[in-house]
């Protein structure tokens, strides 16, 4: 598995930032302008990336104020799943982590790294500026 992580301090209560996190509706405000035709519930995500893909993630896996896993809905190319992870930092701040983890062969993990890098980075950088 290929992990691509982002880090980023939030001056928000860890709740504050989980509550935001844990529905996907809000995750759109998080998406680069490549990711289109969104629509969303609160457990369900479905979108397409420009030149690659429609997918759909679900919520699979909820810890509340520690964590959230997506997964897609159905197969996609390679097995992947997005994890925002939180922790209380004190003074009303938290780190918020995102990891996706892909099933990549060397290949793919050419082609996909640095795009999946510049994603997350993005994702972190943008949950800073809505929530900050």
């Amino acid at each position: 598995m290929t992990n691509i992580e982002s880090t980023t301090i939030i001056n928000l209560p860890i709740e504050k930032v989980y509550t935001f996190l844990d529905d996907l509706n809000n995750h759109q405000q998080l998406m680069p302008e490549n990711i289109y035709n969104w629509s969303s519930t609160k457990d369900e995500a479905q979108f397409t990336i420009q030149n690659m893909a429609k997918l759909t993630i679900k919520i699979t896996e909820r810890i509340e104020n520690q964590k959230l896993i997506a997964t897609p809905t159905e197969k996609p190319p390679f097995d992947v799943s997005l994890q925002w992870a939180v922790a209380d930092l004190g003074n009303g701040t938290t780190k918020a982590t995102l990891t996706i983890s892909a099933d990549l062969n060397m290949m793919m993990k050419m082609l996909a790294s640095g795009p999946l890098q510049k994603l997350t980075d993005y994702q972190t950088q943008r949950l800073k500026e809505v929530l900050g």
